[in-house]
């Protein structure tokens, strides 16, 4: 039986974790567009070496289960920190490192190789023909990049990169193995200190609905603008 007396306290319990969940995909975005972003200039430019490198990072991460990274990271890489700190004389305790950072870093490093491709595709939908046009009216490499180039790739990528967001929203319900707590742990939480699950569920995958809606309305507006700049 749906109880709705107890939705507004438990709308109000699982809100708590809502502006934690946007900090943490927020900076896994940033890092994993980045991160993503070197990557594939190394694969368009064909960088002997670091091109390869990348190429099995990709088959690597984008291969394993999330939440294997996720278990590898949490185990593997506070002593790993460890080691590698105390061979430069570092006395700094890695295994205190909070269960969040492990997670933003394991998913960073799983989401970076999906936007990779992303920036990877909407360089490769760069017509190379407005690259000549440019060189011939005297423009820098760099000029290209910054007026030309970049405005379009960032236009190209947009939907796949709000996509991703998404993706990212949800990939962190997973920290819940590892004792974080975002939206979808909160609403477990609350769910076992009353027994109401469904009700619980059904107020994340609204807030869920409503984050989704958010971002995809500010990434359609920044789309038309960008469009209509160039």
């Amino acid at each position: 039986m749906f109880e709705t007396d107890v939705l507004l306290q438990d709308l109000r319990e699982i809100l708590g974790a809502v502006p934690v969940t946007l900090a943490m995909a927020l900076a896994i975005f940033v890092f994993s567009t980045i991160i993503g972003s070197l990557f594939a200039f190394i694969e368009y430019r064909r960088v002997p070496v670091l091109r390869e490198l990348v190429i099995a990072y990709k088959v690597a991460f984008k291969g394993v289960p999330m939440v294997i990274v996720i278990f590898l990271a949490y185990f593997g890489l506070p002593p790993a920190l460890q080691f590698l700190l105390s061979l430069v004389g570092i006395d700094f305790n890695a295994h205190l490192t909070p269960n969040w950072v492990i997670l933003v870093i394991a998913i960073t490093g799983c989401i970076a190789a999906f936007q990779s491709e992303i920036i990877k595709g909407a360089l490769n939908s760069f017509d190379t023909g407005q690259a000549d046009a440019a060189h011939s009216l005297g423009y820098t490499s760099s000029q290209l990049f910054r007026r030309v180039m970049f405005p379009q790739v960032v236009v190209a990528a947009i939907p796949d990169l709000t996509t991703s967001m998404m993706v990212i929203m949800k990939a962190l319900s997973l920290g819940f193995a590892i004792e974080v707590v975002e939206i979808f742990a909160q609403s477990q939480l609350t769910a076992a200190l009353n027994f109401y699950y469904l009700e619980a569920f059904v107020i994340a995958v609204v807030i869920y609905m409503v984050i989704a809606y958010i971002v995809t309305q500010i990434a359609d507006r920044t789309e038309r603008a960008l469009r209509i700049r160039s």
